[in-house]
């Protein structure tokens, strides 16, 4: 009878370290992040943007500074059309006006020993995500009073400034190419839906913008290690293993009664 007994309490905590290396499985979560770079025109003028995996016309139209109605019209996109968009087609976002030039005269320019370093801009867009998806979109509005930091890795570049609220990505021009760290502190209240520090590449003439998302801490889930609240389905499993110990102690308790 004791081995019974014990054969029962041994399959009880299988179980539990079934459900415990199945939950830790299931409770990991992560950001994401969007950035994108705004695409340079090409010899004939034509501004190129190729689709990437989840785009959307309104995502297209947002990261590129258009409405979805100009995207349409470069495009000769009509009716459901932006519901057939794949992964890795072209589509004209704009077209670069020629620059009237203005005759000067030539200066002789000396050699330098070394190239110069190219510039270009960085701009930042922290936004209240409403629906926690990590994507800006035009219901969603710009949030403002967050403290931009811009840094390269040996601090000779320091940007600082603030978000807005009016839904216009806060940039920074004439920056340096290299490698930046670029992090939000967003206002109180509010937590992250997206991480809060992201890394790039900057590269000559690159117009690079970065999202940064959050939402009002009633609205937000905390991710792992972050004190979520509990699950539904972790207060099942505690009452199926309550349920299991009141049993367990019932037949132990039937058991020593008939002996």
């Amino acid at each position: 009878m004791l081995k019974k007994t014990m054969l029962i309490v041994a399959s009880l905590v299988a179980s539990l370290i079934i459900l415990m290396v199945l939950l830790s499985g299931t409770t990991q979560s992560g950001y994401s992040q969007a950035f994108y770079f705004t695409p340079t025109p090409g010899a004939d003028g034509r501004i190129i943007y190729v689709v990437r995996e989840n785009d959307t016309c309104i995502s297209i139209a947002l990261k590129n500074g258009i409405s979805e109605q100009q995207l349409r019209e470069l495009n000769n996109l009509v009716g459901n059309d932006c519901l057939n968009i794949r992964v890795g087609q072209q589509l004209l976002i704009g077209i670069k006006q020629e620059d009237t030039v203005t005759p000067t005269s030539q200066v002789p320019v000396e050699p330098s020993p070394t190239p110069p370093r190219g510039f270009g801009t960085l701009c930042i867009y922290l936004f209240n995500d409403t629906n926690g998806n990590a994507l800006a979109e035009d219901t969603e509005v710009g949030l403002g009073g967050g403290a931009i930091s811009i840094t390269d890795p040996l601090s000779r570049v320091n940007l600082t400034g603030s978000t807005s609220e009016t839904g216009e990505a806060v940039c920074f021009e004439d920056v340096p190419e290299g490698d930046y760290n670029i992090s939000v502190a967003i206002p109180e209240g509010y937590n992250p839906t997206t991480s809060m520090n992201f890394t790039l590449l900057l590269g000559p003439g690159d117009t690079a913008t970065v999202d940064f998302g959050a939402q009002p801490s009633s609205r937000i889930q905390p991710t792992s290690g972050e004190g979520s609240p509990p699950s539904p389905f972790l207060a099942l499993v505690g009452l199926f293993f309550i349920a299991a110990g009141v049993g367990l102690w019932f037949y132990l308790r039937r058991l020593t009664s008939t002996q």
